[in-house]
């Protein structure tokens, strides 16, 4: 039997989760950080930019769709409904961060609620799962920085 990879060790960590981790405190920073994160993203939607990767995004259609923020009419298939969310929360620049410079919620919310919307509906995911999916696209984005010589490389760029 080979011996582990750190990618094998990784996924087995990441798929090894489920919501009965989540502590209370965790919960609530999470959900601190989600509230965060949406609040940012609708400002985010009357940029000029946001405006122009909704239009671009137009010509892509799906069966499954998610919501664009703001747009309850507007839907695309999650990926790119994913993208222009993520935009739309990037776009002003005042989403979470922390070091290494990253902005974790930015990152995943968008692709968490798109994905989450695209579920037929007898699958539909409980805000726990929700909440467990989030966290651990936090954690893998961490863990991702953690072994990152480029990231760590950050500060002394700037």
């Amino acid at each position: 039997f080979p011996s582990q990879t750190v990618t094998g060790n990784f996924a087995k960590v990441i798929h090894g989760l489920n919501a009965d981790q989540l502590t209370d405190q965790v919960i609530q920073r999470s959900k601190r950080m989600i509230l965060d994160t949406l609040g940012v993203g609708l400002l985010g939607t009357s940029t000029e930019v946001c405006h122009k990767v909704a239009q671009y995004s137009k010509i892509y259609s799906s069966d499954l769709s998610s919501t664009i923020w703001g747009h309850l009419d507007f839907r695309l298939p999650p990926l790119y409904a994913a993208f222009v969310n993520g935009v739309a929360v990037h776009s002003m620049d005042f989403d979470d961060t922390w070091h290494p410079a990253t902005h974790p919620s930015g990152a995943v919310l968008p692709a968490v609620i798109a994905l989450s919307e695209a579920f037929p509906q007898k699958k539909k995911i409980s805000g726990l799962d929700l909440l467990l999916a989030f966290n651990v696209g936090i954690e893998v984005q961490g863990r991702l920085l953690h072994f990152s010589r480029e990231a760590r490389n950050i500060p002394k760029r700037y």
